[in-house]
């Protein structure tokens, strides 16, 4: 069980050391003082009327004196006030009080049961066990000491013992009904708390998942303006229509690197609970595209797509374009200036195949522009997560090589069909 609210630790079985530190409810005045009243009422009582010899509240006993009928006054007082403490600590050494003095008072009979109720009710079972047997013992002494006219021994033991049991067995019922409860309630809260976690990290799936995409977006927009930029710096007598044209190509990269910056600082910080649509992702419909957009930085790409891009499931076009995209950049990253060849290819059957080669540059890949070092692991995560998977290095033909490969789920109307078929 995990951890209760502070106002419901009273109630288990290691109540009385925590309730004994908190302070006391309106609910427990009002039983506290029913139970004083009760208890030490009939301690009055039943000493006024041993004193006068009056018979109409306690039965006919043999004749008691008067010093045991005070001694018994004294200890009913003691058990009566008792009473009052009873949730605390001084439960224990009161209940053993009240199983000694059993043996012989009246007065604090009925003060007795209570506290005897209350051991039931705060403590395990194993506690009670050992008051209720010595309540017993002393429920058999009782009338020997005490003996009451005109009812045999048997009678009165066997009545004794039945309010012994009964005052057990009810505050036994209490007891479990609390924990019940207390357990219940735990347990909801622990349910909520469990499905406000599951949500937060549904959260924060989304937004990591949300933010690689732009990663990939932005790595590829700012390897662009370096290439554009390094182009002008190596280049100082260039014309003034290549250079509007390269300050055109560095504006608008950079114009929509900003908006893909906005963006993912927007997915960031937002909890996306107004229920907005995120904007559509590019799949392998957008590869020319993206191409031509490498070549206008001056790159060299051979695109090869043996496919139709709408047959291939939104999911895995979205994963083989990010794939794609990496690919390209890292060859403009670390091999500037070789041609880069792109292959996709694939079925149904066989699954969807990418590979992307460029030769290897002379004298090792160039730093020129950094990077992370964590794009071609993205990629594999993410191959990983779409069920395929991914490979790369050095060739013997002294090219690097990116591949990978997805599976490609059939869409409803070729599972249709194949279903037909069969």
């Amino acid at each position: 069980m995990g951890k209760l609210r502070p106002e419901y630790r009273w109630l288990l079985p290691s109540a009385l050391e925590t309730r004994a530190h908190t302070r006391r409810s309106t609910r427990d005045w009002v039983i506290d003082a029913l139970c004083f009243v009760i208890g030490y009422g009939f301690c009055v009582l039943a000493t006024w009327d041993l004193l006068s010899d009056d018979v109409t509240v306690v039965p006919e006993w043999h004749y008691t004196p008067t010093w045991l009928v005070w001694v018994d006054f004294a200890v009913g007082t003691v058990i009566g006030v008792g009473l009052w403490w009873r949730r605390g600590r001084l439960l224990i050494p009161l209940a053993v009080f009240c199983a000694v003095a059993s043996v012989f008072t009246v007065a604090g009979g009925p003060a007795s049961l209570i506290v005897l109720f209350t051991v039931a009710v705060h403590r395990r079972f194993g506690v009670l066990a050992a008051f209720a047997v010595a309540g017993l013992v002393s429920n058999a002494i009782f009338p020997l000491l005490r003996p009451e006219d005109g009812r045999p021994y048997g009678q009165t033991v066997g009545w004794g013992a039945a309010f012994i049991i009964i005052v057990c067995l009810w505050g036994m019922v209490i007891r479990s009904r609390r924990q019940l409860v207390v357990s219940l309630r735990d347990r909801a809260e622990r349910a909520e708390s469990e499905q406000q976690l599951r949500v937060a990290q549904a959260r924060s799936v989304e937004r990591t998942r949300i933010a690689r995409e732009m990663h990939d977006v932005l790595a590829h927009r700012i390897s662009l303006l370096s290439l554009h930029a390094g182009a002008l710096e190596i280049k100082p007598d260039a014309t003034p229509d290549e250079v509007a044209k390269a300050a055109g190509v560095i504006r608008a990269s950079a114009h929509q690197a900003l908006q893909d910056l906005r963006e993912v600082i927007g997915v960031l910080r937002a909890d996306r609970s107004d229920g907005a649509p995120e904007p559509p992702q590019p799949t392998l419909g957008a590869l020319p595209a993206l191409a031509e957009e490498s070549r206008s930085a001056g790159v060299k790409v051979n695109l090869d797509v043996r496919i139709e891009p709408a047959a291939v499931p939104d999911g895995t076009g979205r994963a083989a374009y990010r794939i794609v995209q990496e690919g390209l950049t890292n060859a403009r990253k670390h091999a500037p200036g070789t041609s880069v060849r792109v292959a996709v290819a694939g079925s149904p059957a066989d699954g969807l195949a990418i590979d992307i080669r460029n030769p290897w540059p002379i004298g090792g890949p160039s730093g020129a522009i950094p990077g992370t070092g964590t794009g071609l692991v993205g990629l594999t995560e993410r191959a990983l997560l779409a069920g395929g998977r991914l490979s790369h290095g050095r060739t013997p033909q002294n090219e690097f090589v990116l591949s990978a490969w997805l599976p490609w789920p059939p869409d409803k109307k070729t599972a249709e069909r194949a279903g037909a078929a069969a």
